[in-house]
């Protein structure tokens, strides 16, 4: 599926639960994948971190291969590393369908994205707590997607940070096209938050694979973030 019909699909569906496979099994893997896709989960998030840009090591191509050949789900890979510039063909050819790289790691974020909108993925930028949205000025008509971070990247169950809501808010003002997506803290006490700033996208990793029933939660969380859409809008 293109990249341009992927976004409409996911634009048309919003806002959506992103399983974050960060914090699956993962000695069981595919029956995690088989699980969220039977719960309802529209695409697949995917955390690549490279013990540099943040202070932990994940999991890496040969993995995200696997994972493509495990599900037809859109996977949305978030590449959390120091210079992605040199990665993003080979995780395109990997099997992505979104690449998100770090405006903290780039001077200039604009070929990045123009290299992945080239190979056909849609193209994103994240940024950290700390990192000021003005940083996305010069780049955001290349984005696809923008990913806030609501915590600081590199371990699971942390404690949202409600400066991600700000951002969110001047994004829906600021580029109202763009995927807006969330990640960090995202559980049933603050979804509504985020939906109502604006998110599109809730990614979700130890809050969902810690639950016994994927489907009652994603249907909870989904729940609420149209609710809390409808009172913003």
């Amino acid at each position: 599926m293109s990249a341009s019909r992927i976004l409409q699909n996911l634009r048309s569906a919003a806002p959506l639960v992103a399983p974050s496979l960060l914090s699956c099994d993962f000695a069981e893997l595919r029956e995690e994948i088989r699980r969220v896709e039977r719960a309802g989960a529209r695409l697949l998030h995917l955390d690549i971190m490279d013990g540099h840009f943040v202070p932990n090591l994940s999991f890496g191509i040969p993995v995200v291969e696997a994972i493509r050949r495990s599900t037809e789900l859109p996977l949305d890979v978030h590449l959390m590393i120091s210079e992605p510039a040199r990665y993003v063909r080979r995780f395109r050819e990997a099997g992505a369908d979104l690449l998100t790289v770090h405006i903290e790691t780039l001077p200039d974020p604009r070929p990045v994205l123009e290299e992945i909108r080239s190979l056909g993925a849609a193209a994103g930028i994240s940024l950290n707590p700390p990192t000021p949205v003005e940083r996305l000025d010069g780049c955001l008509d290349l984005c696809d997607l923008v990913l806030v971070m609501s915590v600081m990247p590199g371990f699971g169950g942390q404690k949202f940070e409600p400066v991600a809501l700000d951002k969110l808010r001047h994004l829906k003002a600021a580029a109202p096209g763009v995927l807006l997506s969330i990640d960090g803290g995202v559980n049933v006490e603050t979804v509504d938050g985020c939906a109502a700033a604006g998110a599109d996208l809730l990614v979700a990793g130890s809050a969902l694979f810690s639950q016994k029933d994927y489907g009652r939660f994603l249907r909870e969380m989904t729940g609420r973030a149209k609710d809390a859409k409808e009172v913003r809008v």
